[in-house]
Protein backbone atom coordinates (compact mmCIF):
# COMPACT_ATOMS: atom_id res chain seq x y z
CA UNK A 1 0.00 0.00 0.00
CA UNK A 2 1.76 3.26 -1.02
CA UNK A 3 0.81 6.46 1.43
CA UNK A 4 0.20 9.81 -0.72
CA UNK A 5 2.07 11.72 2.02
CA UNK A 6 1.44 15.81 2.54
CA UNK A 7 4.21 17.87 4.22
CA UNK A 8 3.16 21.31 6.12
CA UNK A 9 5.07 22.76 7.82
CA UNK A 10 6.15 26.62 7.79
CA UNK A 11 9.76 25.77 8.71
CA UNK A 12 11.87 24.90 5.40
CA UNK A 13 14.81 22.83 7.75
CA UNK A 14 11.95 20.94 9.18
CA UNK A 15 10.59 20.17 5.89
CA UNK A 16 13.71 19.02 4.46
CA UNK A 17 14.68 16.53 7.11
CA UNK A 18 10.70 14.68 6.61
CA UNK A 19 11.15 14.83 3.19
CA UNK A 20 14.70 13.50 2.96
CA UNK A 21 13.38 10.51 5.23
CA UNK A 22 10.14 9.77 3.48
CA UNK A 23 12.15 9.98 0.51
CA UNK A 24 13.86 6.56 1.52
CA UNK A 25 10.42 5.01 1.77
CA UNK A 26 9.50 2.60 -1.52
CA UNK A 27 5.24 2.79 -0.34
CA UNK A 28 5.31 6.40 0.12
CA UNK A 29 5.00 9.29 -2.43
CA UNK A 30 5.27 12.75 -1.42
CA UNK A 31 2.37 14.71 -3.63
CA UNK A 32 3.57 18.08 -1.70
CA UNK A 33 5.07 20.25 0.93
CA UNK A 34 3.46 23.47 2.01
CA UNK A 35 4.37 26.30 4.36
CA UNK A 36 1.32 27.65 5.57
CA UNK A 37 -2.16 26.06 6.73
CA UNK A 38 -4.16 27.95 3.54
CA UNK A 39 -2.04 26.01 1.35
CA UNK A 40 -2.59 23.02 2.98
CA UNK A 41 -5.94 22.97 3.36
CA UNK A 42 -5.81 23.81 -1.08
CA UNK A 43 -3.44 20.95 -1.20
CA UNK A 44 -6.07 18.36 0.85
CA UNK A 45 -8.59 19.30 -1.11
CA UNK A 46 -7.13 19.39 -4.48
CA UNK A 47 -4.71 15.91 -4.25
CA UNK A 48 -6.92 14.23 -1.47
CA UNK A 49 -3.50 12.62 0.50
CA UNK A 50 -3.79 9.23 2.47
CA UNK A 51 -1.41 11.03 5.23
CA UNK A 52 -0.82 14.20 6.12
CA UNK A 53 2.20 15.47 8.70
CA UNK A 54 0.69 18.66 9.95
CA UNK A 55 2.77 21.07 12.17
CA UNK A 56 0.70 22.74 14.49
CA UNK A 57 2.47 25.73 15.28
CA UNK A 58 2.45 28.19 12.19
CA UNK A 59 1.81 31.94 11.90
CA UNK A 60 -1.71 33.40 10.07
CA UNK A 61 -3.52 29.86 9.86
CA UNK A 62 -2.15 26.83 12.43
CA UNK A 63 -2.32 23.26 12.05
CA UNK A 64 -5.90 23.57 14.25
CA UNK A 65 -7.56 25.39 11.98
CA UNK A 66 -6.26 23.37 8.86
CA UNK A 67 -8.03 20.37 10.86
CA UNK A 68 -11.31 22.62 11.44
CA UNK A 69 -10.90 22.91 7.78
CA UNK A 70 -10.89 19.30 6.84
CA UNK A 71 -13.92 18.55 4.42
CA UNK A 72 -15.63 14.72 5.31
CA UNK A 73 -16.15 11.79 2.41
CA UNK A 74 -15.03 9.28 0.95
CA UNK A 75 -11.36 10.29 1.30
CA UNK A 76 -10.22 11.01 4.43
CA UNK A 77 -6.35 11.78 5.34
CA UNK A 78 -4.72 10.13 8.68
CA UNK A 79 -3.34 13.47 10.41
CA UNK A 80 0.32 13.05 11.94
CA UNK A 81 1.02 16.07 14.45
CA UNK A 82 4.34 17.40 14.09
CA UNK A 83 5.49 19.49 16.34
CA UNK A 84 8.23 20.89 19.05
CA UNK A 85 6.20 20.90 22.08
CA UNK A 86 4.97 17.81 24.30
CA UNK A 87 2.01 19.70 25.54
CA UNK A 88 0.71 20.37 22.02
CA UNK A 89 1.43 16.78 21.01
CA UNK A 90 0.28 14.90 23.50
CA UNK A 91 -3.37 17.02 23.40
CA UNK A 92 -4.04 16.25 20.04
CA UNK A 93 -2.80 12.85 20.19
CA UNK A 94 -5.50 12.30 22.98
CA UNK A 95 -8.08 13.84 21.00
CA UNK A 96 -7.72 11.82 17.78
CA UNK A 97 -4.07 12.27 16.02
CA UNK A 98 -3.28 8.87 14.86
CA UNK A 99 0.22 9.72 16.07
CA UNK A 100 2.63 12.73 17.12
CA UNK A 101 6.10 13.07 15.80
CA UNK A 102 8.49 15.59 18.33
CA UNK A 103 10.85 18.08 16.31
CA UNK A 104 13.96 16.83 16.02
CA UNK A 105 11.91 14.02 14.41
CA UNK A 106 13.38 10.51 14.67
CA UNK A 107 13.58 8.04 11.60
CA UNK A 108 12.29 5.55 14.31
CA UNK A 109 9.11 7.37 15.50
CA UNK A 110 8.77 8.35 11.84
CA UNK A 111 8.46 4.34 10.57
CA UNK A 112 5.66 3.79 14.02
CA UNK A 113 3.85 6.60 12.61
CA UNK A 114 3.36 5.17 9.10
CA UNK A 115 2.87 2.09 10.40
CA UNK A 116 0.74 3.16 12.59
CA UNK A 117 -1.30 5.33 9.59
CA UNK A 118 -1.30 1.86 7.09
CA UNK A 119 -3.34 -0.30 9.71
CA UNK A 120 -6.07 2.57 9.90
CA UNK A 121 -9.14 1.95 7.45
CA UNK A 122 -11.72 4.45 6.37
CA UNK A 123 -14.09 4.32 9.45
CA UNK A 124 -11.38 4.70 11.73
CA UNK A 125 -9.48 7.30 9.71
CA UNK A 126 -13.40 9.71 9.93
CA UNK A 127 -13.34 8.60 13.06
CA UNK A 128 -10.09 9.91 13.93
CA UNK A 129 -10.87 13.52 12.36
CA UNK A 130 -13.73 13.69 13.88
CA UNK A 131 -12.51 13.21 17.11
CA UNK A 132 -9.68 15.84 16.10
CA UNK A 133 -11.96 18.54 14.68
CA UNK A 134 -13.63 18.43 17.78
CA UNK A 135 -10.76 19.05 19.50
CA UNK A 136 -10.03 22.22 17.27
CA UNK A 137 -13.03 23.84 17.98
CA UNK A 138 -12.02 27.43 19.09
CA UNK A 139 -13.65 27.23 22.23
CA UNK A 140 -12.37 26.57 25.85
CA UNK A 141 -12.54 22.68 25.83
CA UNK A 142 -12.84 20.76 28.66
CA UNK A 143 -10.67 18.97 30.86
CA UNK A 144 -9.91 15.68 29.24
CA UNK A 145 -10.79 12.19 31.08
CA UNK A 146 -8.13 10.43 28.98
CA UNK A 147 -4.16 9.96 29.83
CA UNK A 148 -2.01 8.44 27.12
CA UNK A 149 -0.74 5.17 28.55
CA UNK A 150 1.95 3.40 26.98
CA UNK A 151 2.83 -0.21 27.33
CA UNK A 152 5.99 -1.70 25.02
CA UNK A 153 6.12 -0.07 21.42
CA UNK A 154 1.99 1.06 21.98
CA UNK A 155 0.46 3.74 23.40
CA UNK A 156 -3.37 3.77 24.73
CA UNK A 157 -5.91 5.89 25.87
CA UNK A 158 -6.59 4.89 29.03
CA UNK A 159 -10.46 6.47 30.67
CA UNK A 160 -9.82 8.24 34.40
CA UNK A 161 -12.78 5.53 35.22
CA UNK A 162 -10.57 2.89 34.45
CA UNK A 163 -7.97 4.08 36.74
CA UNK A 164 -7.19 3.16 39.86
CA UNK A 165 -4.48 4.99 40.78
CA UNK A 166 -1.38 7.00 39.63
CA UNK A 167 2.33 5.62 41.68
CA UNK A 168 5.14 7.18 40.54
CA UNK A 169 8.67 5.07 40.51
CA UNK A 170 11.57 7.51 40.25
CA UNK A 171 11.49 9.51 37.05
CA UNK A 172 8.75 6.95 35.95
CA UNK A 173 4.62 6.72 36.68
CA UNK A 174 2.70 4.16 36.61
CA UNK A 175 -1.26 4.04 35.09
CA UNK A 176 -2.37 1.49 37.59
CA UNK A 177 -6.13 -0.47 36.31
CA UNK A 178 -7.46 -3.67 37.40
CA UNK A 179 -6.34 -5.43 34.67
CA UNK A 180 -2.92 -4.03 33.38
CA UNK A 181 -0.27 -1.05 34.67
CA UNK A 182 0.40 1.33 32.29
CA UNK A 183 3.84 4.29 31.78
CA UNK A 184 2.08 7.46 31.75
CA UNK A 185 3.81 9.66 29.19
CA UNK A 186 3.49 12.87 32.14
CA UNK A 187 4.35 13.38 35.39
CA UNK A 188 1.96 13.61 38.39
CA UNK A 189 2.54 17.16 38.67
CA UNK A 190 0.82 17.26 34.73
CA UNK A 191 -1.46 14.80 35.10
CA UNK A 192 -3.25 16.04 38.43
CA UNK A 193 -4.88 19.22 37.07
CA UNK A 194 -6.35 17.12 34.35
CA UNK A 195 -7.77 15.00 36.96
CA UNK A 196 -9.64 18.10 38.87
CA UNK A 197 -13.66 16.63 39.63
CA UNK A 198 -12.83 12.88 38.50
CA UNK A 199 -12.76 11.56 42.49
CA UNK A 200 -8.56 11.73 41.95
CA UNK A 201 -6.61 12.50 45.16
CA UNK A 202 -3.56 13.17 46.00
CA UNK A 203 -2.48 10.95 48.95
CA UNK A 204 1.59 10.94 48.59
CA UNK A 205 3.58 12.98 46.68
CA UNK A 206 4.30 9.75 44.80
CA UNK A 207 1.01 8.75 44.43
CA UNK A 208 -3.04 10.19 43.13
CA UNK A 209 -5.82 7.59 44.20
CA UNK A 210 -9.55 7.47 42.80
CA UNK A 211 -11.44 7.08 45.72
CA UNK A 212 -13.90 5.62 43.60
CA UNK A 213 -12.07 2.56 43.42
CA UNK A 214 -10.48 2.45 47.24
CA UNK A 215 -12.47 -0.41 49.23
CA UNK A 216 -10.80 0.52 52.53
CA UNK A 217 -9.25 2.87 54.90
CA UNK A 218 -7.73 1.91 57.73
CA UNK A 219 -6.16 4.08 60.22
CA UNK A 220 -2.56 3.46 61.28
CA UNK A 221 -1.91 5.86 63.69
CA UNK A 222 -3.62 9.80 64.17
CA UNK A 223 -1.45 10.87 60.95
CA UNK A 224 -1.59 7.50 59.04
CA UNK A 225 -3.45 6.32 57.00
CA UNK A 226 -3.96 3.12 54.33
CA UNK A 227 -6.04 2.68 51.71
CA UNK A 228 -6.75 -0.74 50.21
CA UNK A 229 -7.44 -0.56 46.37
CA UNK A 230 -10.29 -2.78 44.47
CA UNK A 231 -7.26 -4.72 43.36
CA UNK A 232 -6.11 -5.35 46.98
CA UNK A 233 -2.88 -3.09 46.27
CA UNK A 234 -2.21 -0.77 49.27
CA UNK A 235 -0.48 3.09 49.93
CA UNK A 236 -0.03 4.70 52.77
CA UNK A 237 -1.07 8.38 53.03
CA UNK A 238 1.71 11.11 53.87
CA UNK A 239 1.22 13.05 57.07
CA UNK A 240 1.55 16.06 54.70
CA UNK A 241 -2.12 14.43 53.30
CA UNK A 242 -3.81 13.30 56.30
CA UNK A 243 -5.85 16.34 57.13
CA UNK A 244 -7.13 15.94 53.40
CA UNK A 245 -7.86 12.35 53.99
CA UNK A 246 -9.89 12.65 57.22
CA UNK A 247 -11.79 15.94 55.51
CA UNK A 248 -12.71 12.86 52.95
CA UNK A 249 -13.80 10.75 55.70
CA UNK A 250 -15.92 13.24 57.03
CA UNK A 251 -17.86 13.52 53.54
Amino acid sequence: MTLKTLIVDDEPIARQILREELESFDDIKIVGEVDNGAAAVDRIFAQRPDLVLLDLQMPVMGGLEVIRSIEGGAHIPVVVIVTAYDKYALEAFEAGAIDYLLKPVRRERLIEAIERAKRLNGREAAERLAQLQEFARPQERPLSRKVVGKAGDEYFLVSADEILAFQADGDLVWIITAKKKYLATQTLKAIEPRLRSTGFHRIHRNALVSIDHVRKISALSSQRWLFTLDNDQQFIVSKRQARNIRELLHW
